[in-house]
């Protein structure tokens, strides 16, 4: 398997910088303490990179929600996320039952190749759409293939399905996938294929 230092992405043309995706928001939340470990991870990494296919896909996902919901933007909470990093996730939730929840490392996040985000959507007045949870909220009230279960409960609102489906809607159109856990969380193309052809960052 190809390796990468994250140290030297901003170097390879085969990664993009946010920064370069037009009509998107940034807020790493495993560079601030705002995350389910509840410290930053990332400092003095810059994670903000996608591998240049995930970022082409994701210029895709913009243009289809900006012609379809004007004043919406995409706003990305997590891209790269290099392999120390899933490591230390893994070390983080030993022990406890939301293991299930992180890539084993081995095997590999497609955060650690540039080929997944964890993303929502904010609204014309920069307030993220109501989702039900909030970002790594790691329980049942965030799983996709429950929803409709969770609905029937009361769990969750019309709404909160409505703002998650119009999150799928824009990725999924453009290549990306979700899972079954986590509304927030999509990769890029095939995962057997990227975790076997693509580059892995350390």
């Amino acid at each position: 398997m190809n390796t990468l230092p994250s140290e030297r992405i901003a170097s390879d043309p085969a990664y993009r910088h946010l920064s370069s995706i037009a009509g998107i928001g940034v807020d790493l939340r495993y560079a601030t303490p705002d995350n389910f470990v509840g410290r930053d991870l990332y400092t003095p990494l810059d994670c903000a990179w996608l591998h240049r296919d995930a970022a082409a896909a994701l210029e895709s996902a913009v243009a289809w929600l900006a012609a379809r919901r004007p004043g919406y933007c995409l706003l990305v909470l997590d891209a790269l996320r290099p392999q120390r990093v899933q490591e230390q996730l893994w070390q983080a939730l030993q022990g406890t039952e939301l293991l299930g929840y992180i890539a084993e490392p081995s095997r590999g996040s497609l955060h650690s190749f540039g080929m997944a985000v964890d993303i929502t959507i904010v609204d014309e007045q920069g307030r993220e759409l109501d989702m039900g949870t909030g970002f790594d909220d790691l329980s049942e009230l965030s799983h996709p293939a429950l929803e409709d279960e969770l609905l029937a409960r009361g769990a969750i609102l019309p709404g909160h399905v409505a703002n998650r489906q119009l999150l799928r809607d824009a990725m999924f159109q453009a290549g990306w996938h979700g899972i079954k856990s986590e509304w927030w969380h999509f990769d890029c193309g095939d995962r057997v294929q990227v975790r076997a052809t693509y580059t892995r960052v350390l």
